[in-house]
Parts: structure tokens; C-alpha cells; sequence
């Protein structure tokens, strides 16, 4: 009988690891090729790993809620046939020695507590990530004097300690704000006291819920969020699906909503202002290369989910709206893929679903905008026609554009929601799809 490493896949290019939330087989247990052994959860995502070999588990390598990195040994499937066995090889001394100084730095680091959730203070997922590569314990990590905002402690504030370890200053674990010049002893900022009576119902947030609100409140902490809100007259594109909607289905197989219509506007304005397409990074910014428009998605438990439709740019209107309500099942089924929800360069969410009107979305870093689109609505508008001016029913939306103000002043973000607008508004109700 011959031993088959399963690994943990790839799964995306950005994606290095991932935490095992339950094993489907048990060690003894026979499994087929293709079928799943395991569920797993980036921090995106939610996915299965199938076996690539039939056989039986002998040995299962990793317990429920361990993170695993991309490519490592997660079990030992014995199959048919015999083990090859490779060559002795002889190992340098300089090597071992390099080696074992390695397993003594990993010991020390795991002996390091790195339990986040006995903190007060707010750490980003990367400065968490820091810390435990680097072996920085939680009390070491109050200690430091963060730069971002209410004292947050930045990828380069963590990365200078690091530096510099055994020569940072130490301050007081908890965020400490100036006080108004009226008053003379500084104001400590602490949650505020939640009370719990009897008929209070208590529930842990779900793993994803909660990576969404450490996003959330990482995302209003790092960016400087500004909104233009502009009115949008789209009964041209109301007529023209309502005309075309059955014939679109009928000869290409897919439901035709208004996403896609609208994807393609924002897409053709990031073209024209590609000042919208970069992302942020410290002290730098970077301009993409590709229009990849993420495109947010409820899913049936309440949480969010945001799919990314790649190179958007690229697609004809029934290429935009296949990428559409094909990522937009999959995330009701649970079906997404960690690649599917990466690389984003700009985020577009509907809150016209459940009936807003518009909205103030928060961006979805390290993106600088988001716009959301607001509810069609029948409403009395004034029209100019060369006769004159008369009252009319138009269908109206609002669009709400977020940005980030560090990067992106109101004339870009403005005139770029704008420029959205003007495309709706002049789409062409006698345009084939």
C-alpha cells in the first residue's frame, strides 16, 4: 500500500491560508477521488477540499478552527500500489544547524500568547498577522505608540517596532486622547457598558460576521470617507429591459436585472477616470492595470459576501450579465471559490434591493470608492422639450458614491459619479444585446 499526502490547495493569489472548520471523513474511513474531505474558510470564504486520490484515511493531521497554510500536509490517505521510496540525502551540518535554529525561533513563537480577544484596542488583521510572525505578544502590542488614527497602530508602526525591538517607548495600553485645553487631565476612550436583563437573548456572532466587523470598523478607521449623491433618470433603460427581457432569456439562457446595465456604466467611467481605479497602501498608491468591480451580495444567513467580476471592462452586456447572476448564485449557494472574491479594484453595492432610496456605504479596502444604487421609483419629474416644459412620471434613482478623501477630492469623485449618470441616462433604447 503506498501513502498519499493531501495537501491544502491553492486557492487564489492571494490567498496563503485557511482555517479547517470541519472534517466530512474520519480517520478508517474510505473516500473516492473528487469527493470532499474537508470544509475550510479564508477570510473571504467558505469552501470544500476534494480528494485527488481514492483510498482510506489513515492519518488526519489538523483539528477544527487550526489554520493551515497553502500547501501544507492536512492528511495521509493510504491508497493501492506501493511507496516509493526516495534516496538517502545528505544533509550539511551548516543546514542542520540553520534548521534547528529555525524550530527553536518557531518554538518561541508559539509560546507567545497572541489571543487578540483579551485586547481592548482595535488591531488590523495584517498588524495581528505581524505579530505573530514576529512573535509579539498582546501586552507587547499595546505598547506600542500607533501613528494611525485615535493612536491605531499601522502595518509601519509594528514593522518599525520589529525593527527596532528592546528601544520603543512604552505608553499606556489604553487609547489615551487629548483632552480640550478647558480641561487639564486627558479623556481615556472605553467602550461604553452594555446591560443584560432577563429576557435578553445573547448570541456569538458568527465567524463571518465577525471578520465583516472587523473590516467595517478597519476600513471607517483607515480612510477618510466622503459622499456625492446624484439623482438619475433611467425610464430609457426601465422601457428598454422591459421590452427586451424575455427575448434576452430566451435566446441566451439568462435572466436579464438592471445589474448589469449599471455594472457597464461603471465600468466605461473608471475607464474615463481611472483616478478611481488604484488602491492605497501606506504612502503610496497604486494605478490598476485591470477594472475588476466587486459586486456585493446578501446571503440567505444575513451576511455579505463581495464576488469580483474580472476584467469588466472587457465584457459586452450579455458577457456582463452571465458573470453577474453566475457569481451572484453561486453566493446564494454557498458555491464561491477564495479566488472569486479577489483582486477588487472597485466595489458596487444594490441597497435599492431592500427599498433604500440611497445609501452611505463604507469602502471596501484597499479600494478608494464604492457607489451604491439606490431604489427605482415612479415620481413626478419635470421634462423640457422644445415645446416646453410639462410634468411627467420618470424612473428615478439615487446613486451614492463613497471615497476616500486622503486620495480622492470631491471634483474626481464627483465628476466620476457624474460621468456614471450621463451613461445611464443616455442609454440607447433601440441598442441590441
Amino acid at each position: 500500500m503506498a501513502k498519499f499526502e493531501l495537501k491544502l490547495p491553492k486557492m487564489g493569489e492571494s490567498v496563503a491560508e485557511a482555517t479547517i472548520t470541519n472534517w466530512l471523513k474520519k480517520v478508517g474511513e474510505t473516500i473516492e477521488a473528487d469527493e470532499a474531505v474537508l470544509e475550510i474558510a479564508t477570510d473571504k470564504v467558505d469552501s470544500e477540499v476534494p480528494s485527488e486520490v481514492t483510498g482510506v484515511i489513515t492519518e488526519i493531521l489538523f483539528n477544527v478552527d487550526d489554520v493551515v497554510q497553502v500547501g501544507q500536509t492536512i492528511a495521509i490517505i493510504e491508497i493501492e500500489g506501493s511507496a516509493v521510496e526516495a534516496p538517502p540525502v545528505a544533509i550539511p551540518a551548516q543546514a542542520v544547524e540553520a534548521v534547528s535554529k529555525t524550530v527553536e525561533t518557531a518554538k518561541q513563537i508559539v509560546a507567545v500568547p497572541t489571543n487578540f480577544a483579551d485586547s481592548d484596542k482595535f488591531f488590523s488583521p495584517l498588524v495581528k498577522n505581524i505579530a505573530k510572525e514576529e512573535g509579539v505578544s498582546v501586552a507587547e502590542l499595546e505598547t506600542i505608540a500607533g501613528e494611525g488614527k485615535d493612536g491605531r497602530v499601522t502595518k509601519n508602526d509594528i514593522l518599525e517596532y520589529v525593527k527596532n525591538r528592546g528601544n520603543q517607548p512604552v505608553v499606556e495600553a489604553a487609547t489615551v486622547v487629548e483632552a480640550p485645553k478647558a480641561t487639564s487631565a486627558p479623556v481615556v476612550q472605553k467602550a461604553a457598558p452594555v446591560s443584560v436583563n432577563g429576557g435578553d437573548e445573547i448570541v456569538e456572532m458568527d465567524r463571518m460576521r465577525k471578520l465583516i466587523s472587523g473590516y467595517m470598523v478597519a476600513s471607517v478607521q483607515t480612510s477618510a470617507h466622503v459622499q456625492s449623491f446624484i439623482e438619475v433618470d433611467v425610464t430609457n433603460i426601465w422601457k428598454w429591459r422591459e421590452k427586451n427581457k424575455n427575448a434576452f432569456e430566451k435566446r441566451e439562457g439568462e435572466k436579464l436585472t438592471f445589474t448589469p446595465i449599471f455594472m457597464e456604466a461603471v465600468a466605461k467611467a473608471l475607464k474615463d477616470f481611472p483616478g478611481m481605479n488604484i488602491s492605497v497602501d501606506g504612502d503610496y498608491i497604486i494605478k490598476r492595470k485591470n477594472i475588476n468591480l466587486g459586486m456585493a451580495a446578501a446571503l440567505p444567513n444575513g451576511n455579505l459576501i463581495v464576488p469580483v467580476i474580472k476584467n469588466a471592462d472587457q465584457l459586452n452586456l450579455v458577457g456582463m450579465a452571465k458573470a453577474v447572476n453566475d457569481l451572484g448564485d453561486r453566493a446564494k449557494a454557498g458555491k464561491l471559490k477564495p479566488d472569486d472574491t479577489q483582486g477588487g479594484t472597485y466595489t458596487v453595492t444594490n441597497v435599492g434591493t431592500f427599498g433604500s432610496v440611497f445609501g452611505t456605504p463604507i469602502i471596501n479596502q484597499p479600494q478608494v470608492g464604492i457607489l451604491a444604487l439606490g431604489a427605482i421609483r415612479k415620481v413626478p419629474a419635470v421634462i423640457e422639450t422644445p415645446e416646453g416644459d410639462f410634468i411627467g412620471i420618470r424612473n428615478k434613482m439615487f446613486l451614492s458614491h463613497s471615497y476616500d478623501h486622503r486620495v480622492v477630492d470631491g471634483a474626481l469623485g464627483g465628476s466620476f459619479v457624474k460621468r456614471v449618470a450621463d451613461y445611464l441616462e443616455a442609454f440607447d433604447v433601440n441598442r441590441d444585446f
